[in-house]
């Protein structure tokens, strides 16, 4: 697989047509302030040097030079004006989507992206085909997050009860990434995912298997069981951020936000104001689809975005036999 080549030596690798316009950008006011502050330091120094206190002599009062004033307050408001057109003009591009773009959702949610594809399934990596245009109708489960690409230049906050738009046109082969750049709660440096840029002849192929049991999975790749599919699904939603690798409970050697998962099927489970439930395939297809509906004791503060929608039957079976399997 082609790699992609960095921009410069500041800015990671340009792999969409929304980078072009923003590199040219930042490497034009880059090196225009490297080159202004040498010379400012330069005059700084020399001007020091020149006007130092010396015996003898008297300093006086400089007074107004009217058309240095002038030029120093029209000069940086035309190269204001020139650098607002410059980013305006980039996020009107970046803003209209190309006559027959295929539309992609993206549900940001605590703390996970999810990407929904024409057709309704669902994926936790972003499989995009290079030189097709794309339009990302961005929106968010919970609270404000932020849909980052760096690779792309490409950055729309993810707003509750509202929509934002990206469009842009992968333009190399290769891996990307995705951050949220928006705080927003405990494991908001966890919300991540991957961007796959493929050939279309890889991406046809990615179609075809969408919602589908894979014949392998994990890493490294083995078999693809229903347990292990299960176990692949709850690392691609992003279920160890709060669960724990394997559902431990655990993260860094302290206390997970969520609950434990390992070793509960078949037991008892406390409930925040009720009576204890068992914990059978029932209570976690319901925990995984309705997660407020029985909240574990001591997890009250604690909000897991429902998933109803995010799996086929398959894949939630596929789930619910891995829970089943941890011990």
């Amino acid at each position: 697989m082609m790699q992609p080549q960095a921009s410069s030596w500041q800015l990671p690798p340009a792999m969409a047509d929304s980078a072009a316009s923003v590199d040219s950008a930042y490497n034009f006011i880059f090196w225009f302030s490297v080159v202004f502050t040498v010379v400012i330091t330069g005059l700084i120094l020399f001007f020091v040097q020149k006007y130092k206190r010396r015996k003898g002599v008297k300093s006086e009062p400089t007074g107004h030079f009217n058309k240095l004033e002038i030029f120093w307050t029209v000069t940086p408001s035309i190269f204001i004006i020139f650098l607002f057109h410059v980013g305006f003009s980039s996020w009107i591009h970046n803003a209209t989507a190309a006559e027959g773009a295929t539309e992609i959702r993206v549900h940001g949610k605590k703390w996970a992206w999810e990407f929904e594809y024409p057709g309704g399934s669902r994926t936790s990596d972003l499989h995009l085909e290079v030189n097709k245009p794309y339009k990302m109708i961005i929106s968010s489960q919970d609270v404000l997050h932020s849909f980052f690409i760096p690779e792309f230049r490409l950055k729309r906050d993810a707003v509750p009860g509202q929509y934002s738009f990206i469009a842009f046109t992968p333009t190399v082969v290769g891996p990307a990434h995705v951050f949220c750049a928006e705080y927003c709660g405990t494991s908001h440096s966890g919300m991540l995912a991957n961007v796959i840029v493929e050939t279309p002849e890889q991406h046809k192929e990615f179609v075809a298997t969408l919602g589908k049991k894979p014949k392998l999975c994990g890493t490294p790749a083995v078999e693809c069981t229903v347990e292990k599919w299960g176990e692949s699904l709850f690392v691609e939603k992003g279920c160890p951020t709060c669960h724990g690798m394997g559902g431990s409970g655990t993260i860094g050697g302290g206390k997970s936000p969520g609950p434990k998962l390992a070793g509960i099927f078949g037991q008892p489970q406390p409930i925040s104001g009720g009576a204890p439930v068992m914990a059978d395939e029932n209570y976690i297809r319901e925990s995984i689809l309705k997660p407020n509906a029985k909240i574990v004791a001591g997890y009250n503060n604690v909000q897991m975005p429902t998933f109803a929608g995010s799996f086929t039957d398959d894949q939630l079976d596929a789930v619910i036999s891995y829970v089943k399997s941890l011990k």
